[in-house]
């Protein structure tokens, strides 16, 4: 085994779903935005799948959003893709889908294949636990932001009635 091995071996994961071209797939990718981190779906048709059984194995997914068609190249083996699961698989003849670019609406429709929907049923114990962590990340830094409301609400509930109370005061002074 060669040092190339080795190294891909060390940071290839230990399962990830067969994809094929024509396959409708949701793609879970890690997006972090400054300090914060949450899990983001493209959901689209794999039109191009590329080295398979290499670390750099890639996908190419293709959707129509707002109109505008968005391609989007995941690496497989990528620690910020979560988890990948097949929704349909079509029935097509070729590895690379590019004319898929050039149809548009009822022309765009591939045939579905029945598949058997356990291949989605890949654990990386590791992408699982990373998302778990950040559902509970986002889940307590919601939990601060809703305590840290609420302190501030009952602050400016006691300076309203602090207030109203040297008003009724004042009042009572001058008559």
């Amino acid at each position: 085994m060669n040092v190339l091995k080795a190294v891909e071996a060390k940071y290839q994961k230990t399962a990830v779903v067969d994809v094929r071209s024509g396959d409708t797939v949701k793609v879970h990718q890690k997006i972090r935005e400054g300090n914060k981190e949450r899990v983001q779906i493209f959901e689209g048709l794999v039109i191009r799948v590329g080295r398979k059984a290499s670390l750099t194995n890639t996908i190419t997914v293709r959707k129509i959003a707002s109109g505008v068609g968005v391609e989007k190249t995941y690496l497989l083996h990528s620690p910020n893709v979560l988890k990948v699961e097949v929704t349909k698989r079509s029935k097509v003849r070729r590895n690379y889908l590019t004319y898929m670019r050039a149809l548009t609406g009822k022309n765009a429709r591939l045939s579905g294949v029945a598949f058997d929907k356990s291949i989605n049923d890949i654990h990386d114990t590791a992408a699982e636990a990373e998302e778990e962590k950040l559902k509970e990340e986002t889940e307590k830094a919601a939990q601060a932001e809703a305590d840290a409301k609420a302190r501030e609400a009952a602050e400016l509930e006691a300076k309203a009635a602090a207030a109203l109370a040297a008003r009724g005061k004042e009042a009572s002074e001058e008559e």
